[in-house]
């Protein structure tokens, strides 16, 4: 197999739980060239990733078909002569592309009307017995040979900084007089909801705690512009905000990748930002409420999950159906700072 496309997902999480199903495989087809086709959102991801060779950014759309640039994609791809699809999405409108191109095979997992779009599939499992994401994609790995083989030992996800991101943030830094010793990164978005986002008033709890702790402490929160406002209501509530830095929205996904492999820890809810940290090896603490750490974990054995296992959770809803969200507004910032201690 010389030739292997991929077709990414859509979630940053779920990009950086892809990449061990990559370095599998390298070892499956050493001399094989994998290519990846990815949204501008998630393309960071990806070039993070030392097994891609390149990345083909798409202005993909959510919940849109966009026909005429599907086509047009298919077109330039068909081209390539890509043996081999990996199809990682489980919509059907992320299976025309390698259909269109007559790649010869195309793998995934059943789903959505997509049969014979996909001609290498596997069941989905159910969702009461999910596996972890990376074992999710990973088993893709096994369809296209019968001798295939998944390794015996964890592959957890790796990522890579650039050095262009490194220098950039690093000019950042300098021009907002942040020394790099002592950052801590602070995440409190999260794309996917409400019931999934420890209240703002504990990360400005938890920030004066840092600080008051330690002088030299930096702050900064990380985030995209969609969570600018919740920085700053960070900011405002904490009674000490000067050394509290909203970068929500001021940095590409390649340098909050930089950043964070620059910070001495990363504080997150279940979010894209948690899985970047687990993947560069930052100590963490991942704060989950409505989510499951079992199917979404930091796969990094410098992360710390806190999560209150309620009777009412994981519920995997956006918004908390009961109304009052205890599931993350009963962790309190005391007990992250104290497990932040804990971190080597």
């Amino acid at each position: 197999m010389q030739s292997i496309l991929i077709i990414a997902p859509n979630w940053i999480g779920d990009a950086v739980s892809t990449q061990p199903l990559l370095a599998n495989l390298k070892v499956l087809y050493p001399n094989s060239q994998i290519d990846v086709l990815a949204s501008n959102w998630v393309a960071p991801i990806y070039r993070a990733c030392s097994q891609v060779h390149a990345v083909i950014e798409a202005k993909f759309e959510h919940k849109k078909l966009q026909w005429s640039l599907r086509k047009q994609l298919a077109k330039e791809i068909q081209a390539k002569n890509y043996q081999a699809c990996f199809v990682l999405p489980n919509s059907f409108k992320s299976a025309l592309i390698p259909w269109l191109a007559n790649i010869p095979f195309r793998i995934g997992y059943r789903g959505e009307l997509r049969f014979g779009l996909i001609n290498l599939a596997l069941d989905n499992p159910s969702k009461v017995n999910r596996p972890p994401m990376v074992e999710h994609y990973l088993s893709l790995s096994q369809l296209l040979k019968d001798d295939a083989f998944l390794p015996s030992n964890k592959l957890v996800p790796r990522l890579n900084i650039s050095t262009s991101a490194k220098q950039s943030i690093e000019i950042k830094l300098q021009s907002a007089n942040i020394s790099g010793d002592s950052i801590y990164v602070m995440c409190p978005g999260a794309e996917y909801g409400p019931s999934k986002r420890w209240p703002t008033e504990h990360f400005a709890a938890l920030a004066q705690q840092l600080i008051t702790q330690n002088s030299n402490n930096q702050i900064i929160l990380l985030g995209s512009k969609n969570d600018h406002s919740l920085a700053q209501e960070v900011t405002s509530q904490a009674q000490q905000a000067r050394n509290i830095h909203n970068w929500c929205g001021n940095t590409s996904l390649d340098e909050a990748i930089a950043l964070i492999g620059m910070s001495k820890v990363v504080v997150s809810n279940d979010s894209g930002l948690m899985h970047i940290a687990a993947a560069l090896q930052i100590p963490q603490v991942a704060i989950f409420g409505s989510s499951n750490p079992t199917h979404t974990p930091p796969l990094s054995d410098k992360a710390k999950v806190i999560w209150l296992n309620m009777p009412c959770s994981p519920c995997y809803k956006r918004i908390c159906p009961l109304g009052h969200l205890r599931c993350l507004k009963d962790i309190l910032p005391e007990q992250v700072f104290a497990t932040l201690n804990t971190l080597n």
